[in-house]
């Protein structure tokens, strides 16, 4: 037994010893390393998972070394991809909180010649909040079966199942919202016949018919009121249509829309005829952090599908009393579409959210209609409450669709699904807005196999950040989902 122990350490030795090392002549290369993901000179929050990525270049074997004061970590092997050991990560955050780290990457190909790259990684004290949840599903349009909803710790790599098409019948499900980033308050909606809305309280599931005989549907868009007693939802009608365009796949509109608000303790709806108005069309409520208002989404109403291109939504909001449940009598424009561009042609708003300290407000800007995904020109702007100003975030955006955001409860960071790889498949971004409001470089959510986007054939859809790991499971939904769903009137 001993010989084999003797033998298999002096294999280990040889491999690495093996593997070469740069001597001799380094060439400095300027600019960024061809790396995925593009991992260059971001800001990252100090409980994130290992930075793990691979060299695009044909190369034969790398060397990194990653460094803040005398803590440091040395990578080398063969190939061309870096995985960090999660402890020593942990512990050169820890270390770099505040501070800088400082790479070296350096790489070898067939011409035997080493080239050598540096960059820097921020490390902020302002830590992100430590759980995300997505619905994976194949991005296109005819295919809504096989979802997941995953729960992944942001910290590691653990990765849970909180919903899926096996235990709810191989129905549709809509995403997983929080309220208030609280792992204890949230809920996800589960389409078709036998369907309902999945509330999470606490862990005490409910499953809810929020759709009443005056609905011209049940609720799509939602939000949490501050308190988790009131949710305001869209009742939407939803249309899909083919572009004649070979550079335009598919257009998704909504040929009716209203907002309503639902008392989740007396199972009632609250209802305002200024936000079921025939002549426009309204979607995507949200409260704001304080409860005093529900921001949301209206648009005129046009001839559809004739005049898509005309469709504009700007944002809006209209009072809200939580002692009392009840609906203001005025809706403010906060934003009018026409502001998003200089010329005539005005452009569309939609998804907005508000950071939990209320300060900024950052919604999805394109040209028209309401299904940003769809739309390669869809770019996330960011609103400062306090003053009014926009800023159209130039340093977060790609060429591709940018969209479906939610805050980290520090109102520190944001997370929202990008299409900027190959615009097809979405995936969670990561932004830190420092407390001047300067919004810095996203990075991708970390995986342990730097090669795994590139072998996934799902979308990473409507990302949200929460505190905690939801109380529930998979097996307790499809167990819900057999009741008799609680009805509103």
């Amino acid at each position: 037994m001993r010989r084999h122990y003797i033998l298999l350490f002096l294999i280990i030795t040889a491999f690495f010893s093996c593997t070469p090392r740069p001597d001799g002549d380094v060439v400095q290369m300027k600019g960024a390393p061809n790396i995925y993901p593009d991992y260059t000179d971001v800001t990252i929050p100090v409980n994130i998972a290992p930075l793990n990525f691979l060299l695009r270049d044909s190369v034969e074997a790398i060397e990194l070394t990653a460094s803040c004061g005398d803590k440091e970590i040395q990578i080398n092997r063969r190939g061309n991809e870096v995985c960090f050991d999660e402890d020593e990560w942990h512990e050169l955050l820890s270390s770099a909180a505040g501070k800088d780290i400082n790479v070296t990457l350096s790489a070898v190909g067939g011409d035997r010649q080493w080239k050598q790259w540096g960059f820097k990684w921020h490390v902020t004290n302002d830590s992100i909040d430590p759980y995300l949840t997505y619905r994976l599903i194949e991005p296109d349009y005819e295919i809504w079966s096989n979802i997941q909803i995953q729960q992944r710790c942001l910290e590691n790599f653990e990765e849970r199942n909180i919903s899926d098409y096996m235990h709810v019948g191989d129905k549709c499900m809509n995403c997983h919202t929080y309220g208030s980033q609280n792992p204890n308050l949230s809920m996800l909606y589960v389409r078709g016949e036998g369907g309902g809305a999945i509330l999470n309280r606490n862990g005490k599931l409910r499953k809810l018919n929020l759709k009443t005989e005056d609905m011209v549907s049940g609720s799509v868009y939602f939000g949490f009121s501050p308190s988790g007693r009131y949710i305001a939802f869209s009742t939407n009608v939803i249309i899909p249509a083919f572009h004649s365009r070979p550079d335009k796949r598919l257009e998704v509109f909504d040929s009716k829309s209203d907002v309503y608000v639902a008392d989740l303790e007396r199972n009632t709806m609250i209802r305002s005829e200024l936000l079921c108005d025939s002549m426009v069309f309204e979607t995507f409520p949200t409260f704001s952090p304080d409860g005093k208002y529900i921001y949301y989404c209206a648009a005129k109403r046009v001839r559809l599908p004739q005049d898509l291109g005309k469709l504009r939504y700007s944002l809006v909001r209209i009072p809200f009393d939580e002692q009392t449940g009840t609906i203001g009598t005025e809706v403010d424009t906060v934003f009018h579409a026409s502001q998003a561009t200089t010329d005539a042609k005005g452009n569309s708003v939609c998804h907005p959210r508000i950071s939990p300290d209320g300060k900024h407000l950052l919604f999805t800007v394109q040209d028209y209609g309401t299904f940003p995904i769809w739309h390669r020109e869809s770019d996330l702007w960011m609103m400062d409450l306090r003053t009014g100003q926009t800023d159209m975030l130039t340093i977060v955006n790609s060429d591709k669709s940018d969209t479906y955001h939610s805050w980290s409860s520090n109102s520190r960071w944001f997370v929202f699904a990008s299409k900027r790889d190959d615009g097809l498949y979405g995936k969670p971004y990561f932004c830190y807005v420092d407390r001047k409001g300067k919004a810095h470089k996203p990075f991708v959510l970390p995986q342990k196999d730097p090669t795994k986007y590139d072998n996934i054939l799902k979308s990473f859809n409507a990302p949200e950040l929460g505190r905690g790991s939801v109380p529930f499971t998979a097996e307790e939904v499809a167990k819900m989902m057999k009741t008799e769903a609680e009805s509103f009137h």
